[in-house]
């Protein structure tokens, strides 16, 4: 197995990472180094090349790039990094953890891309889901390994509907509904060109993706949730959806990232 890591400036890593994902759709990890951002993929011999140690050209900037061959006994290392996610009345678990009583379960397996949630954004996401009232229909776009949509039909939005552009995600997403006995209908779709619509939508995605989405949105849901979003590109974004006169309602913010709830309240 091949650990392939890019470590880039803080202010270029959403160019890199836009970049990285059109070779890493099953997602990857993203960790914090001081005033850098590192992108880390996993993948088979032959899948990911064994550079060394190397600078290279990522997005038009050159980033500083790091591949290791890992251990044999990685796996085990490996799930050690992927652990529960408890929110308020609901637990996002791979399948080695245990269920916690009195929550909602969602089990995800993470495989050796997908992760289970760990990442700011997804929990505050997460967070912000748990605290909504159930009603009607819901739209995840940019569904990725499906954690928000499974989460959203195990707390009683229905239907559910879940996009993504990598057919990988879409496989995913569907494997998931299924291991948790709930029904989501995923399809593929490109954000930047719009996604199935419901009343409420989840766009948990990065700043340019929700700059391209505001430009093309129409209808407007009567709720749109936003995130992955660092504090200092909250602004910016929640100005571009305003102009279809969705305004914030509530958010959650930790470890710099914001999930921003939007209620459609047109002037």
């Amino acid at each position: 197995m091949i650990r392939l890591a890019v470590r880039v400036p803080r202010e270029h890593a959403e160019l890199v990472l836009a970049e990285l994902l059109a070779f890493a759709p099953g997602g990857l990890e993203e960790r914090d180094v001081g005033d850098d951002v590192e992108y880390v993929l996993y993948g088979a011999e032959g899948e990911l090349p064994s550079l060394g140690d190397v600078r290279a050209a990522v997005g038009g900037l050159l980033v500083d790039v790091s591949a290791a061959e890992l251990p044999d006994d990685w796996g085990q290392d490996w799930r050690a990094f992927h652990r529960p996610l408890d929110v308020p009345g609901l637990r996002v678990r791979p399948p080695w953890e245990e269920p916690l009583e009195g929550a909602l379960d969602v089990v995800i397996d993470p495989g050796q891309a997908f992760g289970t949630g760990l990442h700011p954004s997804t929990r505050l996401t997460l967070e912000l889901l748990a605290s909504l009232e159930p009603a009607g229909a819901l739209a995840d776009w940019g569904c990725g390994s499906g954690i928000l949509a499974i989460a959203a039909a195990k707390l009683g939005w229905s239907p559910v509907l879940a996009c993504d552009v990598q057919p990988e995600s879409v496989e995913a997403t569907r494997t998931g509904a299924a291991a948790n006995g709930v029904r989501v209908e995923v399809s593929r779709c490109d954000v930047r060109q719009g996604g199935p619509f419901a009343p409420t939508v989840l766009a948990n995605l990065i700043r340019p993706l929700l700059l391209q989405v505001a430009e093309v949105l129409d209808p407007v849901p009567e709720r749109l949730v936003v995130s992955g979003l660092t504090l200092d590109e909250v602004d910016e974004v929640l100005a571009a959806f305003a102009r279809h006169g969705l305004r914030e309602a509530s958010r959650r913010e930790g470890d710099g990232w914001a999930a921003v709830e939007l209620l459609h309240s047109p002037a």
